[in-house]
This record gives structure tokens, C-alpha cells and sequence, in this order.
């Protein structure tokens, strides 16, 4: 056994240029074929079409994006060799020469104006990809390997916010809808492999592209096997069935650091784990009075959301269900990122006051709801929701619990079907606002604001300090922006934050896995070894 527990650092793999380079050239021995298993597969292989972990790594080994993180989460450079602030908001892009694509045509320029089109604009998308091109107000083709970008706000974020957004070429993508992505008809990247075939509810084949710019994989085929039953899934590591697998269940941990066939990888996490909560309309789904007649909704109050954080005992999840490995939270952004907001110290646990904050505001015998949440996204997620409704009931609140996989959760998530549900954000970006934009802000399509706002939570004053912590160079005043953002929000108790998690691998021994902040699991950073 060897327990890999990589540390919050710059130097976690020293000269990594790119992610590809870093993990595809990091060993030398050659296998045949490698299986993954996962435990939430992606709702879909459009690239464009879900701004979630799952779908993100999934199509990350088939598409490349401008920009690239590596595991420390990083800026590096992608299909993009550099850039340029020319000023005035005015950014040049150079493009990497020689790139093609997985069917041989050459990756121009005309190629990343097609998905500028396209990324925000796919139907039916439960996680839009609108927010990371809305700061675009103009782009210009200037030749075959260079574009000039005209941002609407003169900062750096659009560096940020190119690293989210995977390049599709515009000969197979032009009027591909997202089915002809999932069937493979328009799936052609340029990244580290290509597809084969996608089975729903079972794997992803990909196999090795020998031409990727950044040096062929170590193994020739791959297969993403979703395996959403912890206990399965570690079983078909332990068989030798599989060869890698994620989200490794915190009461298997101990065991498999035991083992002296397996390998244990684990980082922090980027994900903040919180409760959502219909903050915008008097009639919502899942809330009655206590007698079961109807109610206006009494998380409008904000008495009744303290209440409710109130009654969450943070260090018994973390210590019960998460066995220690993970941290109480009180704001969606983690202490190492910028604009971490010291002062928002994790959510007391007093059921005491809790309940005179209910009869204070107007429900001394409490009321009926429903929370909602995944069941095979998080780590221990559906215990987790079974563990805060009974927190909940010992206030006077009377509980159902439903949970659902998250290709079913998601979507339903993001029309509004529910009135409190437990969710987690992640900032692969390592940055406070990214936060603020994506869940705090009001929801605002056509700007790309609140893509993730599902309780339509609405403060003009947390909107105008996120755009201005967005629209400037200096970092400090950035940060410092988007601390206030956050104190208005978090004391608000706009949502609930939870934990902070730790991102955790486990692969049979001969292996090396480089682990990743940002939870994805990506294939191309498990190598052999020598």
C-alpha cells in the first residue's frame, strides 16, 4: 500500500507545462488497456452541454480546451500557446500549430469561433456554459493560429474562464445537436483520445490518439465504466476488474490503505458541500404547514434559513458518515482560494436557538418539506441528506427525503423543481467570485450570470461587488471585493454551506495516479509504473 496525500502546493509536480504533457509522458511502461470506474457518469457527451464535474472529465479525454489547469489548478497552456493583453480589454490569443483533429483535418481559429457560437447555446442544457463567454463582447479571426478577443470588462478573467470551455470543430459540429454527440456522430476533439462508443449507464470506449499534441497515452484503449454502488465499486478494484476508481467511500479508506495490492490517492477538495433553497417564490413545491394545507414559503424568511443552518451538526456528519475527511465550511469558497472570506467562520450547531428562531418567526410548531439531492454524486451523499433531515426534524420540522442519480437530479435541480436540496460547487477556477457568479448572482441568462442559482437568490448589492471583483487587475482588490460579495450573501444565509470534502482514488498497485483539486477524474494521469 502507498497513501498518496498530496498537500495545497505550486511545486506539487514541478515544470508540469500542461496537463496533457504532465500526466501523459509521467511514466514509461506501456499497457494495453485501462478501466476506470466511476461513480457518477456523465448525463451526455456533447461537450457543451453540462457545466458538471462529471460531464467536465468525461469529455476532457476526447476535447481540449484553449486554456488548460493542472492539478494544482493552475493556468497552463492548451490549444492556446500563450496570450497577450494588448489593452483596452483587448486580448491575442496565439493557437498551437499543427494540431488536428481526431479525423485528421487541421484545428484553426475558424474552429474556436464556432464554439464561441455554440457553447452558450445549447438546448436543454441543465448547467449552462453561457457564463465563462459572457465576458466576450467581440472576437476576431486574424489569421489561421491567431484571434484578438474584446472583453466587456478589463481584467483577467476571461483567462479564468477559457479554461472551462472544451473546442469543437466546426466541420463536424456544424448543426450537430446533442444527441449526434452522444452517438458519435459529431464527437471529434483533438484531445488525448478518441471516442468509440458510449452506452449509457454503462462506459465510455475510448481508445489512444497516437498524433495528441502533448505525447500518446501510456495505454492504447480506455474504458469509463459508471459504477455508482460504493461498495461494487471497491469490490471491482480489489478483483482486479477495474484498475482506478474515484470517489472512494470514507469507510473503505482505512481498509484499502491497508491493502498491499492498492494504492490510495487523496487530495482537497475545490467542492463546497451546502443546501440550496427556494429564496424567490411564495408558493413552492415541496413546503406545507404542519397539518399538510398549504403555506407560503417560509424560507423567504431569513430567520427560518438561520434556523435551519442552526440545526446542522457539521462536525458529526464530517466525523459519522465523511470518517474525518473533510473540514465545516461557511462560505462556497475554500481558505486557499483568492477572496476567501476569513471572518465567515462555518455555521454554529445550536438546535436550541434554532427552534426559537422558528416560533420567533412565525412557526412555533414547525412545517412540512422535502429535501432533495443526489444519491451518486458527492461522497455519502444520500446518508448525508437522510442525516440533516433528522437534524431537521428535532427542530420541529417535519422531513421526507428524496434522492436521485444526478443525470436525474441535475436537470431537475435546474427547473426549479424543488424547495431545499443538498448540492455541492466546486472552483476549479481557485477563485472566490467564480462562486459568487455561477450560485449568488441573479440569475441573468442572457448575461451568463446565476447559471447555478437554482434557488434564484437575489441581492443587488452582492451583483454589484462580483462584477466589479471580476473587472480588475489587481488581484487584492479583487479579493477583497468578493469578501464583502460573500459576507452580504453567507450572513443573509443566501444558501447553507456544509463541508469541504477531500477528493479520493484508490488504484491497484503498479500504478501512478496524479489526484486533482478539482475532483475530475481524468484517466491521462494514471500511468504505469517503471
Amino acid at each position: 500500500m502507498r497513501l498518496c496525500n498530496v498537500l495545497l502546493t505550486n511545486t506539487m509536480i514541478a515544470g508540469a507545462t500542461a496537463i496533457g504533457l504532465a500526466a501523459l509522458t509521467a511514466g514509461t511502461a506501456l499497457a494495453q488497456h485501462v478501466d476506470v470506474a466511476v461513480r457518477s457518469e456523465t448525463a451526455s457527451v456533447d461537450p457543451h452541454f453540462s457545466y458538471v464535474a462529471t460531464n467536465k472529465a468525461a469529455v476532457t479525454h476526447i476535447f481540449d480546451t484553449l486554456i488548460q489547469r493542472d492539478q494544482n489548478l493552475q493556468l497552463v497552456p492548451g490549444l492556446a500557446t500563450d496570450w497577450t493583453h494588448l489593452g483596452d480589454g483587448v486580448w491575442e490569443l496565439s493557437l498551437r500549430e499543427g494540431v488536428t483533429w481526431h479525423d485528421g483535418e487541421p484545428f484553426t481559429a475558424d474552429d474556436v469561433m464556432f464554439t464561441f457560437e455554440r457553447a452558450p447555446n445549447v438546448p436543454n442544457s441543465p448547467a449552462p456554459f453561457g457564463q465563462f463567454l459572457s465576458q466576450i463582447e467581440d472576437a476576431v479571426v486574424v489569421d489561421d493560429h491567431t484571434i484578438h478577443i474584446t472583453t466587456r470588462n478589463t481584467s483577467p478573467q476571461l483567462l479564468f474562464d477559457l479554461a472551462e470551455v472544451p473546442i469543437i470543430s466546426r466541420h463536424a459540429g456544424e448543426g450537430a445537436a446533442t444527441e449526434d454527440y452522444n452517438s458519435g456522430a459529431a464527437t471529434i476533439g483533438t484531445g488525448p483520445f478518441r471516442f468509440v462508443s458510449w452506452t449509457p449507464g454503462q462506459a465510455i470506449e475510448l481508445v489512444r490518439n497516437d498524433d495528441y499534441w502533448a505525447g500518446p497515452a501510456a495505454y492504447e484503449s480506455l474504458n469509463l465504466i459508471a459504477i455508482p454502488n460504493d461498495a461494487t465499486r471497491v469490490a471491482a478494484l480489489l478483483s482486479g476488474d477495474v484498475d482506478l476508481i474515484d470517489a472512494v467511500p470514507p469507510d473503505s479508506v482505512e481498509m484499502l490503505e491497508n491493502s498491499d495490492e492498492i494504492d490510495v490517492w487523496m487530495i482537497p477538495d475545490v467542492y463546497t458541500a451546502y443546501l440550496h433553497m427556494d429564496t424567490n417564490r411564495t408558493d413552492t413545491p415541496h413546503i406545507t404547514g404542519s397539518d399538510g394545507e398549504p403555506i407560503d414559503n417560509p424560507l423567504l424568511n431569513r430567520d427560518v434559513r438561520e434556523a435551519l443552518s442552526l440545526a446542522i451538526d457539521r462536525e458529526a456528519i464530517i466525523d459519522r458518515l465523511l470518517h474525518g475527511l473533510g473540514r465545516p465550511a461557511g462560505q462556497l469558497a475554500g481558505e486557499f482560494m483568492v477572496g476567501y472570506n476569513p471572518e465567515l467562520a462555518p455555521g454554529a450547531y445550536d438546535p436550541d436557538r434554532a427552534r426559537e428562531l422558528l416560533a420567533d418567526a412565525g412557526y412555533p410548531d414547525g412545517f412540512s418539506m422535502t429535501l432533495h439531492g443526489p444519491n451518486n454524486r458527492y461522497v455519502a451523499d444520500g446518508d448525508i441528506a437522510q442525516a440533516i433531515a433528522q437534524m431537521f426534524e428535532r427542530i420541529g420540522v417535519d422531513m421526507e427525503v428524496e434522492t436521485m442519480p444526478s443525470n436525474v437530479f441535475f436537470p431537475s435541480a435546474s427547473n426549479l423543481d424543488f424547495s431545499i436540496f443538498f448540492i455541492a460547487w466546486g472552483s476549479a477556477q481557485g477563485t472566490a467570485w467564480h462562486g459568487l457568479r455561477g450560485v449568488l448572482m441573479t440569475h441573468d441568462a442572457e448575461q451568463g450570470y446565476g447559471p447555478s442559482n437554482r434557488g434564484r437568490y437575489s441581492n443587488a448589492d452582492v451583483d454589484r461587488l462580483t462584477i466589479a471583483s471580476m473587472s480588475t487587475f489587481d488581484l487584492d482588490e479583487a479579493a477583497s471585493l468578493s469578501a464583502e460579495a460573500a459576507a452580504l450573501a453567507f450572513n443573509d444565509y443566501a444558501i447553507i454551506p456544509l463541508h469541504y470534502q477531500m477528493n479520493v482514488w484508490a488504484s491497484r498497485d503498479g500504478f501512478e495516479y496524479l489526484p486533482r483539486q478539482d475532483q475530475m477524474t481524468l484517466a491521462y494521469g494514471l500511468t504505469l509504473d517503471d
